[in-house]
């Protein structure tokens, strides 16, 4: 009898990658939080810091903690991921749209 083994295609992470993540992860709230509540800031420059926060932490979240990234192993998971954000940008951007365009057409 021949033992079969089968590789399910995700990787895990390591105890310092994971480390890692969550420290970035606090860091970015960290970051956002203090520039939200110090307020010695102009706000569009705190609403440009927290927006960069926030990218900031779904890439990290993306890549410590779902293990997304270019290599071919994960390419796949990669472009249902992509395809995924792709649906989400026309749902959220066509309700938008319609609201907007009723608000438009109601006044």
């Amino acid at each position: 009898m021949t033992q079969t083994s089968y590789d399910s295609g995700a990787s895990h992470g390591s105890l310092k990658s994971y480390t890692v993540g969550f420290l970035l992860s606090i860091a970015l709230t960290v970051v956002a939080f203090g520039v939200a509540m110090s307020g010695t800031l102009p706000r569009p420059a705190i609403f440009i810091i927290i927006l960069a926060a926030a990218v900031a932490q779904i890439l990290v979240h993306l890549h410590y903690f779902l293990h997304l990234d270019t290599s071919s192993a994960e390419r796949w998971n990669l472009l249902a991921f992509l395809f995924t954000v792709m649906i989400m940008i026309i749902f959220i951007g066509g309700s938008i749209w319609i609201m907007y365009n009723l608000n438009y057409r109601m006044m």
